[in-house]
């Protein structure tokens, strides 16, 4: 029976689903915005939230009301989830203490990297201390890839055998080619189908140095960029953008997302921040190469011994790099198609099914069996 809290429910319904489909018992916490009354068959309960000062279109939430405990106590989970960083996160820390319950946490967002792009870089190393406060609580943390992993055990947050890595997962049954629609491209492309077309899926901010872009188009000529997605950055990524071949989308879900994914030519990643790259997985698993950066998580994705076959990488800055490698497949059909398939069939072999199997079976036995040793070293 898993109690899972995250203000993130768009991103891991899968896991929940497939969860479900195993016979899990599953109660999901989340921010009280748009969420239903159930999942899949998982009792989900909405946390009043409010939006965070310095990115506004993100809910915060405790997630520690009477209301909400009591709810958690009623259904006395075996281990409770929680997502990191967040508020969210200090609810789901005082209620396993209340309840007597082990507790995992998942990292997704590598706050100390964004803090001096929104903020003062000396409030760093007092996140950090956040970070290891809360970690260190927990029993078991999971980090998305080895590069945060790295970062964890740098900043002597908790020691190597209470970190494990979340293998990636995607849903290739939603992310597939067979969505590519000409409708679609029509509409990214404003009207010019014809055109050579780069995408762009995510959140839009500051800290997703999305400006590169702009130096990139400069450089290309003749081909068009689609910006799907929506953020605090947007506003000023249009003027930036202003009369050059851009279509901003806005948000897209569901069945429109996956045409827009497998509708355009090269998908380009400039972040250099990313704790995975989800959109990087959903790209390559829409049959659509990516050129991202090789930083944070992405080379977990796109390793060394694949890179050039399933995607290409270019180094953190290199404009040159990085046009370089969209020109030479946007100048061949026959490759970038090549390139697209084997991306597709690397995204078949990472599904949610198996990641939320690992977790399930493996993991969280781990905390389990980490958190009754500290009870018995307690009595």
């Amino acid at each position: 029976k898993l109690c899972y809290i995250s203000g993130y429910k768009n991103r891991f319904q899968n896991f929940i689903k497939h969860l479900r489909e195993m016979g899990d018992e599953v109660i999901v916490v989340t921010n009280h915005e748009g969420v239903p009354q159930e999942f899949h068959g998982a009792k989900v309960i909405g946390s009043w939230s409010f939006p965070c000062p310095l990115y506004g279109k993100v809910p915060l939430s405790l997630a520690l009301s009477p209301r909400i405990i009591s709810e958690v106590a009623k259904f006395k989970p075996d281990i409770i989830h929680a997502s990191s960083p967040g508020i969210m996160v200090f609810g789901a820390l005082a209620i396993a203490k209340l309840l007597s319950v082990p507790l995992v946490m998942s990292y997704h967002t590598h706050v100390p990297v964004y803090i001096p792009r929104y903020t003062f870089s000396w409030l760093v190393e007092p996140m950090w201390q956040i970070i290891r406060f809360l970690h260190r609580a927990a029993d078991l943390t999971l980090v998305p890839s080895a590069a945060i992993s790295k970062d964890f055990e740098t900043a002597h947050v908790i020691s190597a055998n209470r970190i494990r890595l979340w293998n990636k997962g995607v849903d290739s049954a939603s992310f597939h080619p067979r969505f590519r629609s000409h409708e679609m491209r029509v509409r990214l492309s404003d009207g010019e189908p014809e055109k050579p077309l780069i995408i762009h899926v995510g959140r839009f901010g500051r800290e997703k140095n999305l400006d590169f872009l702009k130096t990139v188009m400069d450089r290309l000529p003749g081909v068009r960029i689609a910006f799907i997605g929506d953020g605090p950055y947007r506003a000023e990524l249009e003027k930036m953008f202003e009369g050059m071949p851009a279509v901003f989308t806005g948000m897209m879900q569901g069945g429109e997302l996956s045409q827009a994914y497998a509708s355009g030519d090269v998908f380009v990643m400039p972040s250099e921040s990313e704790t995975l790259g989800q959109v990087v997985l959903e790209s390559m698993s829409s049959g659509v190469p990516v050129v991202a950066v090789r930083a944070g998580g992405i080379p977990d994705i796109i390793p060394e011994d694949v890179e050039g076959r399933t995607s290409f990488l270019f180094a953190p800055g290199d404009l040159d790099d990085c046009v370089g490698k969209i020109r030479l497949l946007l100048a061949d059909d026959e490759f970038r198609g090549d390139m697209g398939r084997t991306a597709r069939a690397a995204m078949e072999k990472c599904d949610w099914r198996a990641a939320s199997k690992t977790i399930r079976n493996e993991f969280y036995s781990s905390a389990i069996d980490y958190w009754r040793k500290k009870q018995a070293e307690c009595q």
